[in-house]
């Protein structure tokens, strides 16, 4: 039995059509969902992308312990685990955060192939340009790196779908059992796929050109993270650009689902596809990603095929998260799952058996930082089936980037889904209540005492 892991970056799960999109097309992820288990309630654990590969590749809550940092030597890993059990592991990857200046999430596989030249990767030194104009511009080193770059197939989505392709024609056949993860940087920003794909959703537009939106010169590139910075036209042209960007990446995905199916894999393979975060496009005033953790970001797609013979398929309504999957690999694969794992296996799930349903999934960036600021300190955000609770600790007394004073929101996903009415003030029985499990979650997952008692107690509004 063969894993095929496929994870792409900043993907919102409302621009594919098979979450209920109508204007986007993806028609070949919708196509490879038509056969799978689509997961409705998939909630990101750690955020965002460095903790979330970590969450992936060890099956436990990492932002417990853990920040932007190299995978811990110590780590109990997916990759390794499945070596020892005979698989042959690979890794194809453009995320350039996974292996620059040591972070080695490298370590396990047999091989690794990294196409470079992602967002700020040291790769390209030309066009220089003025040396002191070069220094103010946040995006110098990826317009060095994308400055020959003329045709799609020459996009980094385009590349890595590629060598995926190829490892695969050379070694479908060659080895007995294998694990492929192949981690795709885009629909990352900056949002610049071929105008042509923007053409699809903004062909009227006759302004500048916006580059993960903020407007692209030669040698500077600002980067607005809130919306007032922008006009209406503007910001719909942004979601046009991120449109045209998940357009491009379904075409490619799409190439290399096609791939497996004409080798004959969906025979015998397990292929899971999946995103670390989603991004905002003017909701709650923000574009981009902020360690706010609305439903925009923090909600996520996860749809997984199962071999052809098990014609498993459907959708699934539990709350499921990112360190399930290793978990959940292993045991398709027959390995013993290691006691460090804290997800849980959703081969149950997947397969209509009998599964016990979490009652919340917590999302948070890494506590190690949220613990020691309390000016501007970020929420953390518990999701039940019906509620979403964004946290505060009690001493923060910061704002946010738009001036807000930072306080408890809590929302009614099922009467309002787009979390636009704080019911805080009025609910605050549901408020306490998914609170308290937060804390026993933390210490079910082994918290340390200070992040608990920082954590403690919801702050009065």
């Amino acid at each position: 039995m063969n894993i095929i892991e496929i994870v792409c970056d900043t993907l919102r799960r409302d621009f594919l059509g098979c979450y209920g999109n109508d204007w986007i097309h993806t028609e070949h992820l919708d196509s490879f969902a038509d056969k799978a288990v689509v997961f409705d309630r998939a909630y990101i654990a750690s955020y965002p992308t460095i903790p979330n590969r970590h969450d992936l590749f060890t099956g436990r809550y990492t932002f417990i312990y853990s920040g932007w940092e190299p995978l811990p030597e110590d780590e109990v890993i997916l990759a390794q685990t499945l070596r020892d059990a005979g698989y042959t592991t690979m890794l194809i990857i453009d995320t350039y955060h996974m292996i620059r200046d040591g972070h080695r999430f490298d370590r396990g596989f047999d091989g690794w192939w990294w196409i470079r030249g992602q967002e700020h990767d040291r790769y390209m030194t030309h066009p220089t340009g003025d040396p002191a104009e070069k220094q103010r511009a946040l995006g110098a080193q990826y317009l060095k790196n994308v400055s020959l770059r003329r045709f799609e197939s020459d996009y980094f989505v385009a590349k890595t779908s590629t060598a995926a392709i190829e490892w695969l024609e050379l070694n479908y056949d060659k080895h007995e059992k294998f694990f492929l993860h192949v981690d795709i940087f885009d629909p990352h920003e900056p949002w610049d796929p071929p105008k042509w794909y923007v053409d699809m959703y903004d062909p009227e537009w006759k302004g500048g050109y916006v580059l993960g939106g903020a407007y692209l010169s030669p040698y500077e590139m600002p980067f607005p993270r809130i919306t007032p910075k922008l006009s209406e036209d503007e910001l719909n042209h942004l979601r046009a650009l991120y449109a045209g960007e998940v357009t491009l990446v379904d075409r490619w995905v799409g190439r290399l689902l096609e791939k497996i199916e004409d080798l004959g894999l969906y025979e015998d393979t397990m292929v899971i596809f999946t995103t670390d975060h989603g991004s905002y496009h003017g909701e709650h005033g923000y574009i981009g990603k902020r360690d706010h953790l609305y439903e925009e970001v923090a909600h996520i797609p996860l749809i997984i095929r199962m071999p052809d013979s098990e014609d498993a398929r459907g959708r699934r309504e539990a709350l499921v998260q990112p360190p399930d999957l290793m978990p959940t690999i292993l045991d398709f694969a027959g390995v013993e799952i290691p006691e460090t794992v804290q997800g849980r296996s959703l081969l149950p799930l997947i397969r209509g058996e009998e599964y016990e349903e979490r009652e919340i999934a917590v999302s948070s960036a890494p506590l190690t930082t949220l613990t020691k600021s309390k000016e501007g300190a970020k929420r953390m955000t518990i999701t039940s089936k019906e509620w979403a609770l964004l946290t505060v600790r009690p001493d923060v007394t910061g704002t946010d980037e738009l001036g807000r004073r930072m306080e408890p929101e809590l929302y009614n996903l099922k009467a309002d889904p787009k979390q636009t009415r704080n019911l805080y003030g009025e609910r605050g029985d549901v408020a306490e209540e998914l609170h308290s499990k937060m804390l026993r979650f933390l210490r079910d997952m082994g918290a340390s005492e200070e992040i608990i008692k920082r954590w403690s107690g919801l702050p009065e509004v």
